[in-house]
């Protein structure tokens, strides 16, 4: 029996919709063809009670076939819509398309505000069908009857479209690519005023695709007023033997700050770093109490000469508090306290910002900062933000001083001023029992390594191949084990590494932080990962390339992250052509 005309109840509504969010997803996936846009018409064929159908002569396919009931053949109305590439709109309960609208309530088509027959729409299932002469006059389109009444054709001109929208444009530099082969994308978006284009928005785009099959990639772009283009699209292939496994293609394209997995990385033989002696000078560790609750000394020692400070610590006062480091100066004469190099995070509540962030500046760091401090006179050579409650602070500081000077690390409630006569009255707050604080002596280790074979990994921060500091809480004479080496500048020369690729492979869970690498003329500091976290062995991060065959990176371990990690050296091969050919072009 042929289906016949219902009024929509409210759950048929949600139904249909249901149905119409399911087939877009569908036509995401490549399940129906979608023609190109700059088509000056779209042919559409199909047959009733069929499934194929071509657009353009090429194959498409509908999820629900063409019916024919009581003599109308009817489409179904969003793939349609898709088919042809025409802009489907709902809202308020009607659907429009063109100048169909489909009132969903009541089960009504108006053709350009006209009412239609009873009959010209009609919900079959959860899929809403309409009269293919109706659409045809609605899209000002082009019906053909063949073969007998069994092969129909739709001719519609593209849409004109929003004369203000800007336009998506984008090319590939092939059609058909190999697994593991690099796509050059060329994006070249247009606003017809010359507004600027301020946002893209990509579907399905990857730089490398592994697996075999048919992608099809869209562009959407946003204008400076807020318009936004009809997607464009363009269809690759991947087919053929392989070019590159994840892994190698991590090797020549991955950027420094790059995840890309290894599944075999903790296997490779670790080498051994030669220690050799180099100028040092003691680390002044505050963590401990790490979140105090009352105003208070966290630590206190003097130094003459140059010292690294490193302090770590959550406002816990119940109200806005600051972190001070303050220099008193011990000598009879005059003392200089120069900061060399400062780096700080704060305020933040983001544990795992605050290591990070900290090396980040601390590389950054010109110093030259310079206190002179009269016999017996305090200054702060560090002062925090106001940390709110709960808020947290980590600053690294490399000061030399001209004579020795008393440091002393101070929480204070935002209304107190850190005067000589308030850190007087301060009581010295115990350690928390968890954290660490003291002075630990050598603070710079200087490591020589000479690669010979490859994959290879230098281990940092294990506690036994890298042995931890020990020192002495000066407050308490207790001894101290740094258990990290939280603060610790690790100076490692590495030669022999022309031809290869350098990680970091995380190995003790998050790690979040920051290296220098100084190669031939160049320095620079790489942020560790780009973006998120590193978290396990298997997804090392990409840190260097090297130009020439000796390497130095400075490194020290990130506050708020976790150790051990290795370095990991690769072989690279590119200049053999490694994986085939080498795609340098980036538009």
């Amino acid at each position: 029996m042929p289906a016949l005309p219902v009024v929509l109840s409210r759950a048929a509504r949600r139904r249909w919709r249901a149905g119409g969010r399911a087939l877009l997803a569908a036509l995401a996936l490549g399940l129906a063809a979608v023609p190109a846009s700059a088509l000056g018409a779209v042919q559409l064929s199909f047959s009733p009670d069929q499934t194929a159908a071509y657009v353009n002569g090429e194959a498409a396919q509908y999820l629900a076939p063409p019916r024919v009931v009581n003599g109308r053949t009817l489409l179904p109305l969003r793939e349609t819509a898709a088919l042809l590439g025409q802009t489907l709109t709902e809202a308020g309960g009607q659907v429009q398309l063109g100048r169909l609208t489909v009132d969903t309530a009541r089960n009504v088509a108006f053709l350009a505000g006209a009412a239609q027959p009873d009959g010209s729409a009609l919900l079959i299932g959860t899929t809403l069908y309409v009269n293919v002469r109706l659409l045809a006059d609605a899209l000002n389109a082009n019906l053909t009857v063949e073969e007998g009444g069994r092969t129909l054709t739709l001719t519609a001109l593209r849409e004109g479209g929003n004369p203000l929208a800007p336009q998506a444009r984008f090319s590939t530099d092939k059609t058909t690519y190999a697994p593991g082969e690099r796509v050059i994308f060329t994006d070249y978006p247009f606003d017809p005023d010359g507004a600027d284009i301020v946002s893209r928005k990509w579907t399905n785009r990857q730089d490398v695709y592994f697996q075999p099959g048919t992608y099809t990639v869209s562009l959407q772009v946003t204008n400076s007023r807020g318009l936004q283009s009809q997607p464009f699209s363009r269809t690759i292939r991947v087919e053929g033997a392989a070019v590159d496994t994840p892994l190698s293609y991590a090797l020549k394209y991955a950027e420094p700050g790059d995840r890309f997995p290894d599944p075999l990385v903790t296997g490779y033989p670790a080498v051994t770093a030669l220690a050799v002696p180099s100028a040092s000078s003691p680390l002044l560790f505050s963590d401990s109490p790490e979140a105090p609750a009352q105003s208070g000394v966290l630590y206190q020692d003097s130094v003459s000469g140059r010292a690294r400070l490193l302090a770590y610590h959550l406002n816990a006062l119940g109200r806005p508090a600051r972190l001070y480091v303050l220099a008193r100066n011990l000598e009879a004469r005059a003392v200089e306290v120069r900061t060399e190099r400062l780096g700080e995070t704060a305020p933040t509540r983001i544990e795992g910002l605050l290591g990070q962030v900290t090396l980040l500046d601390y590389f950054a760091s010109t110093g030259g900062h310079v206190l002179t401090l009269a016999p017996g006179q305090s200054a702060a050579v560090y002062a925090s933000p106001t940390l709110g409650v709960g808020s947290g602070v980590n600053v690294m500081q490399d000061l030399i001083t001209s004579g020795r000077v008393e440091l002393t690390f101070v929480m204070l409630e935002d209304a107190l001023p850190p005067t000589a006569q308030v850190v007087q009255q301060l009581p010295y707050l115990q350690p928390d029992g968890r954290h660490v604080r003291g002075t630990f002596p050598n603070a710079v280790r200087s490591l020589r390594v000479n690669l010979s074979t490859l994959p290879a990994r230098i281990v940092i921060g294990d506690g036994q191949v890298d042995p931890a500091l020990t020192g002495t809480d000066m407050l308490t004479g207790r001894p101290q084990r740094l258990s990290g080496n939280y603060g610790v500048l690790y100076d490692l020369e590495v030669s022999g590494v022309a031809g290869t690729a350098v990680a970091l492979s995380p190995r003790g869970g998050l790690y979040r932080g920051a290296m220098n690498v100084e190669d031939g003329p160049i320095s620079q500091t790489i942020k560790l990962p780009r973006s998120g976290n590193a978290l396990t062995p298997d997804q090392p991060v990409l840190l260097w390339r090297p130009r020439t065959d000796r390497l130095n990176i400075d490194f020290v371990p990130a506050s708020g992250s976790n150790l051990p990690i290795s370095l990991v050296f690769y072989r690279t091969g590119l200049s053999a052509g490694f994986g085939g050919v080498l795609k340098t072009y980036q538009p």
